[in-house]
């Protein structure tokens, strides 16, 4: 009784304060208009109430970035106009050219509001990767695909003032599963749509491709949309195709710094145990990066679960692991608990910094399209050679698989070292965005393609000139 007392009293002192501190519950982006055209840098200045921005680039290119909002209930906002538009725009570009759908959900305390620093961050790496997709597509001589952001937004603070809005994190707990059960599944599935029935272009076969990046609750809302379709395309994948390669959802999910307990894993952590083996050629389809540092999903997330489960019946269970040839044990109320990157029986790599880089450095020089380019080709080297206690760079940081994990295991739970990822919130550190735009390429481009690459890069070793 005592635990639900205390869970109903947190989840009420968000409701007392909104009464003089609400958060706005809006929808931002109103404006079906297509003619505006902007920079990285003044695109919310320029167009920010636009439901698509068209945006230049600083190396001379150009990508789009579409807005589409759901209200608390996890409702679409605008399914007539919104919804209807960013998608049907998507489908018309994808008639004609191959497309890199990228879509972003973000967390705890941000929105669809103009200037919010994930959206800001979001176009960064859109045009980073809209940079490098054309010096890839030069190298191999085909059309560049034409780059789509789409950022998912909802109200991730429910109150507007500063210090206070800390006791808002079990609240949109709770708003973030319902978000992720409501009209997300339908649009991210609609962009898997668009991809699946994209016509063979050439040589290449069918290269439109999709990410997912969910942050903090946004990773909540990506897993609970998806975390039943992967599950079951796992099932299938292991039961129907050649060689044990898994198909996921799209071509890669990344979650950073995910808010959900890891109960909700255990499935998807079970049945990729039991894998001894997969296909050489399987790329990466889930990462899941949590920073040690990150105290809200470490400890405030953990007492929360305490006091929301207290009644839960729980046991041990025990699982073979075919990579150690060993039976694990894994408590579940510990699992039930603890955010999924803080579960060490659910980790997979670690990642940190490459040896006297440790310290991030403000202001660091822009990394040059050639050199990105370069940084594919070796970790997709790597990556082909993946084994278990292994190490793959990727830039200026190393992904190190445990001893516990199979070579090749598309499932990648990496606990990430704190000179990384700071806190929480602390996303924009440039050597784990290269990261995540490395992790993009690499699972939109087949290994023929970044055989060919490489072939052509030696007689052109700077091809963003």
């Amino acid at each position: 009784m005592r635990s639900t007392t205390l869970t109903m009293f947190f989840a009420a002192i968000p409701a007392l304060f909104g009464i003089v501190g609400c958060a706005p519950f809006q929808q931002y982006r109103t404006v079906q208009n297509d003619d505006c055209v902007c920079n990285v840098k003044d695109a919310d200045t320029k167009c920010g109430t636009n439901m698509v921005q068209h945006i230049n680039t600083e190396g001379g290119n150009a990508f789009q970035l579409g807005f589409i909002e759901f209200d608390d209930q996890g409702q679409l906002w605008d399914r007539d106009r919104q919804k209807t538009h960013v998608i049907g725009t998507i489908a018309r570009i994808g008639e004609t050219q191959d497309l890199l759908m990228v879509v972003f959900v973000h967390g705890w305390k941000h929105s669809a509001a103009p200037d919010d620093g994930n959206i800001n961050t979001f176009r960064d790496v859109l045009s980073d990767l809209t940079d490098a997709e054309v010096a890839m597509s030069k190298l191999k001589g085909v059309q560049a695909r034409a780059v789509f952001g789409v950022y998912l937004g909802w109200r991730g603070e429910s109150i507007a003032i500063p210090v206070v809005d800390n006791i808002t994190f079990w609240d949109r707990k709770n708003t973030a599963h319902k978000v992720g059960n409501g009209g997300v599944t339908e649009v991210l599935s609609e962009l898997e749509r668009i991809r699946d029935k994209q016509p063979d272009r050439g040589r290449d076969g069918n290269r439109t491709k999709l990410a997912v990046i969910g942050h903090s609750f946004g990773g909540a809302v990506v897993f609970s949309a998806l975390s039943q379709i992967m599950e079951n395309r796992l099932v299938a994948s292991k039961h129907g195709l050649q060689e044990n390669r898994i198909k996921g959802f799209g071509d890669i999910v990344v979650l950073i710094n995910p808010a959900f307990e890891a109960t909700r894993y255990t499935p998807l952590a079970d049945m990729s145990t039991e894998v001894k083996t997969y296909d050489g050629q399987q790329l990466p389809i889930l990462a899941i990066l949590t920073s040690e540092a990150d105290w809200a999903t470490k400890y405030a997330f953990k007492i929360g679960r305490y006091l929301s489960t207290g009644f839960e019946a729980n046991r041990v269970m025990t699982r073979y692991n075919p990579t150690t040839g060993l039976s694990e044990q894994l408590n579940q109320k510990q699992a039930s608990v603890t955010a999924v990157g803080h579960f060490s029986n659910y980790q997979t790599h670690t990642l940190k910094p490459i040896s006297g880089q440790e310290i991030r450095v403000l202001d660091a020089p822009k990394i040059d399209v050639g050199k990105r380019v370069q940084y594919l080709l070796d970790a997709s080297d790597s990556w082909q050679n993946d084994q278990p206690g292994g190490d793959i760079q990727f830039g200026q940081v190393l992904l190190h698989r445990n001893k516990t994990s199979a070579a090749h295991d598309p499932y990648l739970v990496a606990y990430v070292d704190k000179h990384l990822i700071t806190d929480h919130n602390d996303i924009d550190d440039p050597r784990v965005v290269e990261f995540i735009k490395q992790l993009i390429l690499l699972s939109s481009h087949t290994k023929e393609e970044v055989d060919q690459a490489r072939l052509m890069l030696k007689h052109q070793p700077h091809p963003d000139k």
